[in-house]
């Protein structure tokens, strides 16, 4: 399938957090792919602080990876930045693929999206067809959040209209790629002359949005984003981020208000702040618990500089 003359080079990142079964799972349908595909390949993992014994098995049952085990919760930004920066300063491969822990790589799927991006050389990322364990297709692709989708969330608009063009989802469009603003940030790929010219990921987002900016970025400079369905990729979801969920709610809507005061408008800014603030402060006066209490309290706060 792929044309390349000379076998295209790949760092693939993995960013993991007391998922160890799933990332030996994750790791061992990549290193079969990789097996099957003309790539020269390498895969670094960052341990955030697991404690669940998921360093141990990187090195036991997966000795050809490259660990890195922080000492800290880096969060996905940070995690993935620190083998990005790195490949900045030494040289960028030809492509780096961002692979959640929780996702198993379907056969067939790193050919395809590395073929895509040798017949389309203005392809700066691009990301494979997500599936549920069940093989149902998962939502994977989205356009750049406006002043809709913030009310869908919070209860603001009818629930059956979820999953239409007013919330920034695209209709199914079967096979073929097609052009997204950006994809989900659980199996997206990168060109390396992209990262070159955009920069790493934002190191202000903790996790959530990271992508989304780094798709804006480089839609303003010029890149194309596509989603791929022929390659797909199975992603369980969630599986580190709900381990924590009032934290992770914050994380969730502080990083949305850094997105919008970033690359919206005022307008937008002051109307999307205005419904946030009034939903989560009422939230807030009925918590059931005080680390509830003290999470909505932290969204409120974050809002009012939007």
């Amino acid at each position: 399938m792929i044309s390349f003359i000379v076998p295209p080079t790949l760092t693939v990142v993995v960013v993991s957090w007391n998922v160890k079964e799933l990332l030996s799972d994750c790791l061992l349908s990549l290193r079969e792919e990789i097996k099957r595909t003309n790539v020269r390949a390498k895969v670094e993992v960052v341990d955030n602080a697991s404690t669940d014994g998921s360093a141990e098995m990187v090195r036991e049952r997966h000795p050809w990876i490259r660990l890195h085990v922080s000492a800290e919760n880096l969060g996905f930004v940070r995690g993935n930045n620190l083998v990005l920066e790195r490949l900045q300063a030494d040289g960028l491969p030809d492509f780096v693929w961002l692979l959640n822990p929780d996702t198993t790589v379907r056969p067939g799927a790193l050919a395809t999206l590395l073929d895509f991006f040798e017949k389309n050389p203005r392809a700066g990322l691009v990301g494979p067809q997500l599936l549920n364990p069940d093989g149902s297709a998962q939502p994977s692709a989205f356009r750049f959040p406006d002043v809709l989708q913030p009310l869908f969330d919070l209860g603001w608009l009818p629930q059956r209209f979820y999953y239409t063009r007013l919330n920034g989802r695209y209709p199914d469009l079967g096979a073929q790629p097609y052009r997204i603003d950006h994809p989900l940030g659980a199996a997206m790929m990168v060109r390396g002359a992209t990262i070159q010219q955009v920069g790493v990921l934002d190191p202000q987002f903790f996790m959530y949005c990271e992508e989304i900016d780094w798709a804006w970025r480089m839609q303003k400079a010029g890149w194309e984003t596509w989603l791929v369905p022929e390659a797909k990729v199975i992603h369980y979801g969630g599986a580190s981020t709900n381990q924590a969920r009032p934290a992770t709610t914050v994380y969730l809507w502080e990083s949305r208000a850094k997105l919008y005061r970033k690359h919206r408008d005022r307008l937008t800014r002051t109307l999307v702040s205005a419904v946030v603030r009034r939903t989560f402060s009422k939230k807030a006066a009925q918590a059931p618990t005080e680390e509830w209490r003290v999470a909505y309290d932290k969204i409120v706060a974050a809002w009012k500089t939007v």
